[in-house]
């Protein structure tokens, strides 16, 4: 992020000591002798041919930026192939406009391509040719959450053997938080997230961190940020038969993914501990639920078992857990984020006091203490957007 600055003019501030600083000009540097308040004469730090013998950079940048992206673990579910299943065959103009894009893409390297045709051409059944052709992941875009739903719905048909999924915006309701100065009314943010949609995000960002045959369907929602995918793969773990683990420590691991314990109502999220059997329903899966059975400190066995009747599915060799939200944060990160938001708050307190505005600086002071509490205990807490800087 940027910071603007002031502008109705520059606001002084006290000279320091630069002397001997290196790769300043001696001409730049300023006279440390000047007394207090005076504004030196720039004509006098100026050199002799002007401004041209600043121009050289203090600070030499590269010239290109390499983003730290750090090697991510193998794929679990990789080396699938993408395969087209349709009772119909290209016609028409059909399979010249497959070639032209498949050779486009392929050899050409184009990064910019335009399919047109009317309505009923079939332009998703050219665009389902080109994806098998080219069998690389794609990514589809449509402007709202009807057309994608549509275009979910024939996709899944032609690929029923690859993971096809939906990422749209989870909210079916949403009021952003808002104050009312004239009647000193504060209006806290207000949402209702579709359920059965954030299974389908989820299950869609843990396909392109498994699969290789994946395909998304999305609206405009895909190009706003999740979190950071490398602390997101940092936060999972796998379990597999014959591992040595203690059960506390597993249900531990569970609640930093923010899953949440209800032994009561078992659903989406959460987990339920009872004897040395610990049962977890990932936040990807709708209708399948996974049973850690432990004998000792070692795993006997992993099972799938339908949530509802409670009756086995399969016999799994190994499962790896997602978190529970796409925003999860490790501890250290959390622990560094307290300390920054606490010296912040100070100084803010410090300023509102200061200005006479005591009850702007209890209430300030009340909510930040609340969320730390909550951060700290549980990872999370109501309006964590709103410390996305230290995140």
């Amino acid at each position: 992020m940027t910071t603007n600055s002031d502008q109705d003019g520059f606001a002084e501030a006290p000279l320091q000591s630069i002397s001997g600083a290196p790769g300043v000009p001696v001409a730049a540097q300023v006279q440390e002798a000047a007394p207090r308040g005076a504004r030196p004469d720039p004509r006098e730090a100026m050199p002799a041919g002007g401004l041209g013998e600043l121009r050289p950079a203090l600070i030499e940048f590269p010239d290109t930026f390499v983003p730290h992206r750090p090697e991510r673990p193998e794929k679990s579910e990789g080396g699938r192939t993408v395969r087209l299943v349709s009772e119909f065959s290209p016609a028409g103009d059909q399979p010249e406009a497959i070639k032209d894009l498949v050779t486009g893409i392929s050899e050409q390297n184009e990064r910019d391509q335009v399919l047109l045709g009317v309505t009923g051409s079939g332009k998703t059944y050219t665009m389902a040719k080109v994806i098998e052709a080219t069998q690389r992941p794609a990514l589809i875009l449509a402007p709202n959450k009807t057309l994608a739903a549509q275009l979910y719905g024939e996709f899944k048909q032609f690929f029923p053997d690859n993971a096809v999924e939906y990422f749209v915006s989870y909210y079916d309701y949403y009021q952003p938080e808002a104050y009312v100065p004239r009647s000193d009314t504060y209006i806290e943010k207000e949402s209702s997230i579709n359920e059965q949609i954030d299974r389908m995000r989820h299950a869609a960002t843990r396909s392109l961190l498994e699969r290789d045959d994946v395909i998304i369907v999305a609206s405009v929602s895909c190009i706003y940020g999740i979190g950071s995918v490398e602390t997101y793969s940092a936060m999972t773990f796998q379990i597999e038969i014959g591992d040595r683990l203690d059960r506390n420590q597993l249900l531990a691991d569970l609640v930093a993914l923010q899953y949440k314990r209800n032994d009561a109502a078992f659903q989406r999220g959460t987990f339920r501990a009872r004897g040395d059997t610990v049962e977890v329903f990932p936040a990807h899966l709708e209708d399948r639920a996974w049973r850690i059975s432990l004998f000792g400190d070692e795993v006997e066995a992993i099972t799938e078992f339908d949530p509802l009747t409670g009756q086995k599915t399969d016999q799994l060799q190994s499962v790896k857990f997602y978190a529970n939200s796409h925003y999860v944060t490790p501890k250290p990160t959390l622990q560094q984020a307290v300390k920054q938001i606490k010296h912040e708050l100070g100084i803010r307190l410090e300023e509102y006091k200061a200005a006479g505005r005591l009850l702007e600086a209890q209430r300030l002071e009340q909510r930040c203490t609340f969320d730390i509490e909550m951060i700290m205990a549980t990872g999370s807490c109501a309006g964590i957007e709103n410390y996305s800087r230290y995140l």
